[in-house]
């Protein structure tokens, strides 16, 4: 029989990790509405090379037709046009901008809920294990398991006692 190799359980656990979370990227992409996937859709092609070389395209052909540097009729002279369209294209662009920021900024909340969850569960892990092994050197009589410090970091941290010393010490302008 061949001794385990303990890089494959770490990488057994890496892959079922990576394995979740794409499944979990997939069921939320499945859960978008349509208004949402039509706004990423446009925020997509708004942030591309593309829609700036359509639009320089576009406005470029605009501008030189209203200053007669084209052939051309001169629909625009003042470029009153172009502007109004620039601006009800910046308020639409936006507007679609916006809303796929707010549902980025809900995914990235609920990860970091669940970073903060994997987190105190860590933290109250590590404190119990501190102090089994502490218990146990104790018993063996090695001196620094009776240390302050030592003693210090057994104390399990209430997630409560730092969110009201964070408070306390935020300053008043950001609360």
């Amino acid at each position: 029989m061949q001794p385990s190799d303990p890089n494959s359980d770490i990488r057994h656990v890496v892959e079922r990790n990576i394995a979740s979370l794409v499944e979990r990227s997939r069921e939320a992409e499945q859960k978008r509405s349509r208004e949402q996937r039509i706004a990423d859709a446009v925020t997509r092609f708004t942030g591309s090379m593309r829609f700036v070389y359509i639009h320089l395209l576009i406005y470029g052909v605009w501008i030189f037709m209203n200053l007669g540097w084209m052939p051309g009729p001169r629909f625009d002279p003042t470029f009153v046009i172009l502007a109004m369209e620039a601006s009800v294209e910046a308020i639409f662009l936006s507007t679609f901008i916006l809303i796929t920021q707010n549902r980025m900024s809900q995914a990235s909340e609920k990860r970091a809920e669940l970073n903060l969850q994997f987190s105190l569960l860590a933290e109250h892990e590590i404190t119990k294990l501190l102090a089994l092994v502490s218990e146990i050197a104790g018993r063996m009589q090695i001196e620094i398991a009776r240390s302050p410090e030592v003693e210090e970091l057994k104390k399990d941290i209430l997630p409560q006692e730092v969110l009201d010393e964070i408070e306390k010490r935020r300053p008043e302008t950001d609360r």
